[in-house]
């Protein structure tokens, strides 16, 4: 027997099947399907892995296609594709023009780009998958950075008393769609990284997503120590200690990374604040190219950095004891040229108060000169979150915006949706400006979209017998049973979906509430309902494995076992089953808990509708013609979840069933099918991440790419003057005071005079603004106030002047004095405020 070296070689007419195989291209353009499935139809069934299979396939089978014309044309079609697709120049160029082009490091701890690609845990991980996939499409220079994981997230299974127990499969690299990257010595490229007393030495692979690249550093070297090899072993280490390395290796190694690569990006974008040490390893980087100090460097190189958080409380932040904090970052102290006490304090509210843990979101915004939350309602939760950073400012003008997630259309839609979709709007709809959309949309007919939601339906109940099937035979079910299930659910049937991660705050029980009044509407004979359910519990969590049992209790009902099942271990191959064939999806977080929450995003190109609490996108989505609302746009508390569950079933029973089973004579459920089309229309390109991305390109990395430039060129001068700047400021801040306000009324307006006495602040270096809070949900008073003559007498003294609006009485308005600069973020980057009192 002859020992076989990976990747394998091929007959030369089938050569171009491994740099198919290893462009992960093939989880959202199916072009290729029909090849890999030609290959190993059972192994394609199971793994949906070009890669694994050309590593598995019989060498006797690799020849019969080899000789196969038929084949070998589908193969040269399908390379013909690719190519074409490669060579596209891409919209993003139209977007931000040619002064935008500088490439984009997009950090995070999770890459979600298929289930035969398993490190992810949930949906963090898919939107940074389906961001990558959208750079691709869209052709942003943008590159991902992460860590591959030795065993990633676990898979779920579900034993006979309905426990969730969980696995932990080895992600075997030759499996993966991955490879080595080779350095210019022509061995495996390494970095290094220094722990305490010891370096540590990751090696690096790259994945190739269509036009975008995937980096991902892996610790399990030779090279190192058996602690140090188990960095990259699991997801989100559950120790304190394990997780702080694995976000040093994720900042700091990933920018190292970056530039062993020869990849100097202009903007580095952090998802999530895990990868917030990125920003100092920059920072550090650009020191050593420069020699400036570290707060020049944070000043040059910070323009460039964006934060994307995530998380709507306090307590998801991760934060790290001061003590291990000390222990680990010693060493980087020494060659920043700054004291530890500094740099703790980059990651404390209070920099000053030595007990207070380093919060990774703190060092993320105070490296950033931008930030955003993932949905509009997100946007404000971060603002009230984060409101203690920036002491004096309203808690509007706290510097995080947002910018709602989007889903990747291509990855979630279905065979059928595609091929409506196409027939509507072409092939190319995803690839570009999306204002054609809605109207071609809005003109398929009723039959059309009636047809759609059968065909997807009837195919989600096929697959969801053969998960039955599978799952009951691998606990040694009884064969009766395992038969029974093949007929389980009805494809004419209304079929709610509902899948998620199973947290408290997600309330996946809501629904059980009343599990006879549920019965009830599952069985009815005239107007029946049919349920899908999925989700995993944290390992830790006993009370969401609690739910996932009763859940299991309610499904395993004799009455119930044809009409609602569990399916078990919830992955990006599940879910997109279940957005691609559900009717509605229901989705019920306590507001304002879910940041965004993109599933029910993924079943909009797919015709399905949505019932959901105003939290997250959908709080931004929602109108009566395009689905369906549980509760109000009040904060939720545990205690109303009663009658959240009274709201849900109503709706349920008044609403959405009958809208179901209401049909004309042909058999249509004509206002059913406008909700589809308002939805279909209207939302499916507005919560994409075309939009998502484009978004990113104008509103941030653009001008985050420029600014960079601009404080980096000629030594970082811009940056020395702006770190100049604000010292002046914080050293003479206090020399401010006003004067007397006067108000003297001018027809429809007040005219305002404020004397302000600036000191040693030159008048140059601040603004002074008349402001007023907002009333009425309308827009706060933000009126810069112009400077008139100087004050005889006084020295830096100043009368500012500003008219505003006498629809609101005069002591609504106060003046203030902020730090100005026009090349400063602000107050992201000075928060100096002074108000009149």
């Amino acid at each position: 027997m002859t020992i076989q070296f990976l990747p394998r070689p091929l007959p030369e007419s089938l050569e171009t099947l491994t740099e198919l195989a290893l462009d992960t291209r093939w989880t959202w353009s199916h072009a290729g399907d029909a090849v890999w499935r030609s290959l190993d139809r059972e192994l394609w069934e199971r793994t949906r892995n070009p890669w694994a299979i050309l590593q598995n396939v019989p060498e006797s089978r690799l020849d019969a296609l080899a000789a196969d014309a038929g084949f070998r044309k589908a193969l040269a079609d399908l390379a013909e594709d690719r190519r074409r697709y490669l060579a596209e120049p891409g919209s993003c160029a139209r977007v931000c023009g040619e002064a935008c082009l500088g490439s984009v490091a997009y950090f995070c701890m999770e890459f979600g780009l298929s289930e035969a690609f398993p490190l992810y845990a949930g949906g963090l991980g898919v939107l940074a998958g389906d961001c990558l996939k959208t750079a691709s499409d869209l052709g942003v220079p943008l590159v991902g950075v992460g860590l591959l994981y030795q065993e990633g997230y676990f898979r779920q299974v579900v034993d006979a008393r309905g426990a969730q127990l969980e696995t932990y499969p080895y992600n075997d690299p030759t499996s993966l769609p991955i490879q080595p990257v080779i350095g210019p010595s022509g061995a495996w490229l390494r970095v290094d990284v220094e722990f305490p007393g010891r370096t540590v030495h990751l090696r690096v692979w790259q994945a190739t997503v269509g036009r975008a690249r995937l980096y991902l550093l892996d610790s399990n070297s030779l090279m190192n120590g058996p602690v140090d090899r188990g960095i990259t072993a699991k997801l989100y280490g559950d120790a304190a200690e394990t997780r702080l390395m694995q976000e040093i290796v994720l900042g700091i190694g990933g920018w190292r990374m970056l530039e062993a690569l020869g990849i100097a990006p202009e903007v580095c974008h952090l998802n999530e604040g895990h990868a917030a040490f990125a920003v100092l390893e920059r920072a550090r980087a650009l020191m050593a190219g420069t020699g400036v100090s570290f707060d020049e460097a944070l000043w040059a190189t910070r323009a460039g950095n964006v934060f994307t958080t995530h998380t709507p409380v306090a307590a998801g932040f991760d934060r790290f004891d001061p003590g291990l904090m000390r222990r680990y970052f010693r060493e980087p102290v020494r060659e920043m040229g700054i004291g530890l006490p500094k740099l703790l304090g980059l990651g404390r509210a209070d920099p000053r108060d030595e007990a207070e843990p380093f919060n990774m979101a703190y060092l993320a915004l105070r490296g950033c000169a931008q930030a955003n939350g993932v949905s509009r309602l997100h946007g404000a939760v971060s603002r009230r979150l984060f409101e203690g950073l920036y002491p004096g400012w309203p808690e509007g003008e706290v510097p995080v915006g947002h910018v709602t997630n989007g889903v990747h259309v291509p990855s979630w839609d279905s065979a059928e949706a595609d091929e409506l979709w196409s027939r509507a709007c072409g092939k190319r709809r995803w690839l570009g400006p999306l204002g054609t959309l809605p109207a071609a949309m809005e003109a398929v007919s009723d039959e059309a979209l009636w047809e759609l939601a059968a065909r997807r339906r009837a195919e989600l109940v096929r697959l969801a017998r053969r998960r039955l099937s599978w799952q009951l035979a691998q606990r040694g079910a009884d064969p009766a049973r395992v038969e029974a299930v093949s007929h389980a659910l009805d494809p004419n049937v209304l079929t709610l979906g509902f899948a998620r991660r199973f947290a408290e705050y997600k309330r996946p029980d809501l629904l059980l509430h009343d599990e006879e009044r549920l019965a009830r509407l599952v069985l009815d004979a005239r107007r029946p309902v049919q349920l899908v359910i999925a989700g995993k519990a944290h390992p830790l969590d006993e009370e969401g494995k609690r739910r996932i049992q009763a859940w299991l209790a309610f499904v395993n009902r004799p009455e119930m076992r044809m009409h609602a099942v569990f399916l078990e271990d919830y992955d990006l191959a599940l879910a997109q089953e279940l957005v691609q064939g559900v009717d509605v999806w229901i989705n019920t977080p306590r507001r304002p808990w879910e940041a965004c929450g993109t599933s029910g995003m993924k079943v909009l190109a797919n015709g399905g509708l949505n019932v959901s609490t105003l939290d997250g996108w959908w709080a931004e989505a929602y109108a009566p013609e395009v689905g369906w609302v549980v509760g109000d746009a009040r904060d939720g508390l545990p205690g109303e979840d009663a009658q959240d569950a009274e709201r849900l079933y109503r709706v349920l029973e008044s609403e959405v069933i009958p809208g179901f089973y209401e049909r004309d004579a042909l058999g249509v459920p004509r206002a059913w099918i406008r909700r589809m089309r308002a939805s279909i229309s209207t939302l499916a390109p507005r919560f994409s991440s075309n939009r998502m991305l484009r978004e990113y390109l104008e509103r941030y990395y653009c001008g985050a790419s420029s600014a960079y430039r601009r404080r980096t060129e000629a030594g970082a001068k811009l940056a020395r003057e702006l770190h100049a700047w604000q010292g002046a400021l914080a050293s003479n801040w206090s020399e401010i005071h006003f004067g007397e306000v006067r108000a003297t009324r001018q027809g429809g307006d007040w005219l305002f005079e404020v004397t302000v006495h600036l000191g040693e602040i030159a008048a140059d270096s601040v603004k002074v603004e008349l402001c007023a809070d907002p009333v009425a949900g309308g827009e706060a008073v933000r009126e810069a106030m112009e400077r008139g003559a100087a004050l005889a007498g006084v020295a830096n003294g100043y009368v500012y002047s500003a008219c505003a609006s006498a629809s609101r009485p005069e002591w609504h308005y106060t003046p203030r004095v902020v730090a100005f600069h026009p090349e400063a973020f602000t107050p992201a980057e000075c928060a100096l405020v002074s108000w009149q009192r």
